[in-house]
Order: structure tokens, then sequence, then C-alpha cells
């Protein structure tokens, strides 16, 4: 395996076991001999690198937090993390995509039958298959429960229509864990469906024209009279609400390794910047003001990073982790658009242009801040364990 050396602002990881500190050593050689030279050009082109999740599944990083007997890695989320966050670093598109496929298929991993895991699993934990989560709607958001796409039952089969919205993978995802009202209104009339995506009366709009991840396929995703049989409802009817809330803590401390990732890389760019740039005779690492600058990036860096990984081992250990996930992902996208617009401004004009790294950085960070619930909502959640819920009148 090649050696890299270490930038002067490379984290340094404290992992659990040997095996953890072998897959983020592969994990960093392959983002930075397969996934980080392609990434501006990719990015700027709006190209999918659909190849990429097959390598890494191949390599065993597609299913790290899932059990080894269906092909996973059998590893503790403080490990899964610090892989994502390395793959976030290379390119948003890829981390945020490894993120998105583990929480369509917590579905089935968590809740699903013995059946269905050891018929969907091994594709999905090693590369075969790509996933995307269907939750949102273009009504409903942040208020989840409201959703309207429905699911009616025919004997052993269901019929889904509707449409979903901002859906990660919409119109390349090979499955597609769905989210549809099975009964009345409100959080307990939805349930949770295995969809293919080719499956008849399933169609992607065009994908929808972003500030940044534009390697990354957001789109509309429309049930026209879809039939699924029975056997690919996960869990029990209208149990989809609470299924979808178990993964969403997960995929938030996701977002917040995602967003740590696309924060390192920016300081790394600027820290490479500012020892190459010279103005009056010394490179302009040396001025005060901007070292100023490189100190705070690092130190919400590093708060952030260890705010994620105390929440993965909660969540390791068994114990409630829903508060400090949302601690973790405000705080680390927050973080990032911080770190990530300081960037820019360090490497003055050139960090304005595409030939550099950081605006694309700085584009990619706001997203991080709206996806897998805004940041508005995550003060929400945070403030509902600190003062508990709002009083009603």
């Amino acid at each position: 395996m090649t050696s890299h050396p270490a930038s002067p602002a490379a984290p340094q990881r404290r992992l659990p076991t040997e095996e953890a500190r072998e897959l983020l050593a592969l994990t960093r050689e392959i983002a930075q001999r397969e996934i980080a030279p392609k990434a501006a050009q990719e990015e700027d082109a709006g190209r999918f690198p659909r190849e990429v999740f097959t390598l890494i599944g191949e390599a065993g990083l597609l299913g790290l937090p899932y059990p080894e007997e269906y092909g996973g890695g059998g590893q503790p989320y403080e490990v899964y993390l610090q892989v994502l966050e390395e793959l976030a670093a290379a390119r948003l598109t890829v981390g945020l995509g490894v993120s998105v496929h583990t929480l369509a298929s917590h579905a089935v991993a968590a809740f699903g039958t013995k059946q269905q895991r050891a018929d969907h699993l091994p594709d999905m934990l090693g590369g075969a298959t790509l996933g995307a989560y269907c939750l949102s709607e273009p009504t409903s958001g942040s208020d989840a429960a409201s959703l309207r796409t429905r699911a009616v039952r025919h004997g052993d089969d269901w019929t889904l229509d509707g449409t979903k919205a901002w859906i990660t993978h919409g119109g390349v995802a090979d499955f597609y864990t769905v989210l549809a009202r099975s009964g009345g209104e409100g959080a307990h009339g939805i349930s949770a469906y295995l969809v293919p995506g080719d499956a008849p009366g399933l169609s992607a709009a065009a994908p929808e024209r972003k500030m940044g991840l534009k390697g990354s396929p957001t789109a509309q995703i429309h049930f026209d009279g879809v039939t699924v049989p029975d056997s690919r409802r996960i869990g029990e009817e209208g149990q989809g609400f609470a299924i979808a809330l178990a993964a969403l803590d997960s995929g938030r401390l996701g977002i917040a390794a995602c967003a740590t990732g696309v924060a390192q890389a920016a300081l790394e760019a600027a820290v490479a910047y500012l020892h190459e740039r010279r103005q009056f005779g010394r490179p302009i690492a040396d001025f005060q003001g901007l070292r100023f600058m490189l100190a705070d990036m690092a130190t919400g860096i590093e708060a952030g990073r260890a705010l994620y990984l105390a929440a993965a081992r909660l969540r390791d250990a068994g114990e409630p982790f829903s508060a400090q996930a949302a601690m973790a992902k405000l705080f680390c996208t927050d973080t990032a658009m911080k770190v990530t617009t300081d960037a820019v401004q360090l490497l003055g004009g050139y960090g304005y242009t595409a030939d550099f790294p950081v605006e694309r950085y700085m584009r990619e960070a706001k997203v991080l801040q709206i996806v897998e619930g805004t940041n508005q909502i995550q003060r929400m959640v945070v403030a509902r364990h600190v003062a508990g819920p709002e009083t009603r009148d």
C-alpha cells in the first residue's frame, strides 16, 4: 500500500482496534487514488461515480456498521463515521452517498425479517445495489409525519401512489426505502416498503439544479400505481414512522462526519496555500492574523469530531443518543460552513475561483445545514431534551 505524507493539519485518529486502523488506511488509499483526483472535474461535469460505490463495496467499506453474517463489516459506529469522514474529505458526493445508502439499508437491517435480511442485505452491503431513502415530499419536509404518498393493500400486494422529493440517488438507485401512508392521518398511519428501482410505475423527474453536490443526483420520485408484494413491507403496518425516526438519529451522525470531512479538506487546502503564497518576502502562513484564523478553524473541526464520536460511542454502547446526534449534526455542519467560508477568505481572489477547491467546499457545506433535518429542527430537538416538551394552551 502506498504511503502518503500527512498534512500538518491532518487529524490525529484514535481507533479502537488494529482492524479499524487498517480499514481507515484502506479508505484513505482509495480516496487518494480513486476519488480525490477526479472530484473537481466530475463535480463540474455533474457526473455520478457509480463505479466508486461498487469499488468501496467490494473493499468492504459500504456495510461497515452492519452484521458480518450478511456481508457487513461488524464495525462500531465510531469506526464507520471516521471512514465516512475520510470519504467526504475526498469528495462529498461519495461520503454523503455512503451515508444515504447506509440510511436506506437501515430499515431492512434493523426491522426486516430474517428472510428479508438474507434476501437483500448481502447485495446492499457488498456494493451490488445502491439505495435511496424516500421520506420527504413536496409538501412535507420538516413535518415528515404529514406525508401523503399512499399505500393501499390488495390481497398480498400493495399499490403505491404519490411523489417523494429531494431524494439523493433519485433515478440511479437500485432500491428505494419508501415511507407511505397505509392507514389514517399522523405518524401511526405510515408503513415502510422496499421498492425496486426498476418497478413499473416508478419514475424520476429531472435532477434538481443545485449550487453544489452537482455529481450527486437529487430528484423527485413518482409512484404511479407501483405494486410491491407484502413480503417487501418492512416491519409492522403503521410502524413506518418509528422505523424512519430510528434511522434518522444515525443518519444525522453520518452528516456530521461528512461535514467534518469537508471542513478538514478546506483547512488542509488553506494551510497548503498559505505556505506556498508569499507576500512581503515571506510565506503568508507567517502572518499572525491568518494563523489565528487557522487556529479557530482547526479548533472547530476538532470539537466537532469529538462531538460526533462521543455520540457514536453512546450509540455503540446502546445508550440514548438522539440529543447528542442533533448536537453533532448542528455543530459540525455550522462549523463546516464557517471553516469553508474562512478558507475562501484565506485564499483571497484565488479562493473565489474554480481553480482551487475551497469554493466547491463552501458550496457543498451549505447543503449539510439543510439535509437530514435542517439545523433549525436540530435546535428544536436539542431544546426539547434540555427544557422538556413545549407547553400547549
